[in-house]
């Protein structure tokens, strides 16, 4: 147990798994997905993408600070549950107000405002809570009081502000408050607790199964309501299998590598870890996946509106960008935080990632429909040859 009786916190141990709660708190992060997608995909162009963008690396930045949480003491334990049921609330309802984060509707309360405010709860609620697990910790308070008087000030404070204003003005103090919340992170120091490393990559590769099960949901609202059709199964059979394609290429062999250097780190080198190849590291995975959900979803679209034909109507613009580009920056990712991780280099998958940019100009003169199924082809080239390339590595990893 932590602390005092009245605390009842009780500590994670190495071998301990995700709980309930935690599980239960991701389906807010679930909803939350769903906005950022609907927010790009209602109007894809370049402002409204960088809004997405910085909403989703908010929602991320949320979601993070309670992973920690639920790493050092249990979140279905004592007081942990009651701070853990204030946060989902706070996030939901900032998820509400998503459509509205930074321009107010008719109607109703001040949105940008509403979402702010909404955000600061949470943040506190972590704060505090950290507080009282670090009652009797003298590093973890000091890691505690030397990080939030930063985060605090910069990660919300500004956000504040942002939501009085308009414009590129507001725009700036958003990329101000995100990213000097991730800087002061990085820079305020590594005694931060990790109890289990396993609860870590579990808890991590539940994020990246929440973020591919929104591009799965992005695939049925693309044709929610128009008939079935051969073009709307194909579609959809594809874009499955795009999506399970880039579960394999995390789950199947990485995702256990990276897991088995942070379990072999100590001290200050698994915390470090544990930032790079996930606090950061795994942001970019989970943008890539819905900068996907935001192209199936277009594609889908394409496929099954009477007003399109789908053997001849190209996808243009930022959708076809989003199909290309999400995946690519998935494999970038998971290819640095495994050699940050292992110092081991996947040339396979930058060769894959850097032909799937190539092939965007390609699949500008393409169907839609083609241009999900060449992106399939080329992850599933990537997936067959390293199975069959590295098959008795790849046994070791898996099995040893």
């Amino acid at each position: 147990m932590i602390g005092t009786r009245r605390a009842r916190l009780q500590s994670v141990d190495e071998e301990a798994s995700v709980t309930q709660l935690e599980l239960f708190f991701d389906l807010v992060l679930v909803f939350a997905l769903t906005m950022v997608t609907a927010l790009a995909a209602d109007d894809p162009t370049p402002a409204n993408l960088l809004r997405a963008g910085l909403v989703l690396a908010l929602m991320w930045w949320v979601w993070i600070a309670y992973s920690w949480v639920g790493n050092v003491v249990r979140a279905d334990e004592g007081i942990a549950r009651l701070a853990m049921f204030v946060a989902m609330g706070g996030t939901f309802i900032a998820a509400l107000t998503i459509p509205e984060a930074f321009t107010d509707l008719p109607g109703g309360w001040f949105g940008p405002l509403v979402f702010a405010i909404a955000y600061l709860v949470v943040r506190l609620v972590h704060v505090a809570i950290f507080w009282t697990i670090s009652a009797e910790d003298p590093q973890l308070r000091g890691q505690l009081l030397r990080w939030s008087l930063g985060s605090i000030t910069l990660g919300t404070t500004l956000l504040v502000v942002a939501a009085m204003t308009t414009g590129t003005v507001q725009i700036l103090l958003w990329l101000a408050a995100i990213t000097g919340d991730m800087l002061w992170t990085w820079a305020a120091g590594t005694d931060w607790r990790l109890n289990s490393a396993s609860h870590f990559a579990e808890r991590h590769g539940l994020i990246i199964i929440v973020a591919l099960g929104e591009s799965i949901v992005s695939i049925g609202i693309g044709v929610a309501g128009l008939p079935i059709s051969w073009p709307i199964v194909l579609a959809s059979m594809l874009g499955l299998v795009v999506s399970g394609l880039l579960w394999w290429l995390y789950f199947d062999v990485a995702a256990i590598t990276i897991e088995h250097a942070l379990k072999q780190a100590k001290g200050a080198r698994r915390v470090k870890l544990a930032q790079i190849c996930y606090t950061y590291g795994h942001f970019p995975m989970i943008a890539g996946v819905i900068a996907l959900s935001l192209g199936l979803k277009k594609v889908l679209y394409y496929v099954g509106d009477s007003s399109h034909h789908a053997l001849t109507d190209a996808l243009h613009g930022i959708p076809l960008a989003a199909l290309f580009v999400g995946p690519a920056v998935f494999l970038l990712a998971l290819v640095g935080t495994k050699y940050y991780a292992t110092k081991s280099l996947s040339p396979a998958r930058i060769v894959s990632a850097a032909l799937l940019l190539v092939l965007i100009p390609v699949a500008t003169h393409l169907p839609a429909l083609a241009a999900l199924a060449l992106l399939c082809a080329v992850l599933a080239a990537l997936t067959i040859w390293e199975t069959v390339r590295f098959a008795e590595p790849r046994d070791q990893i898996r099995h040893a």
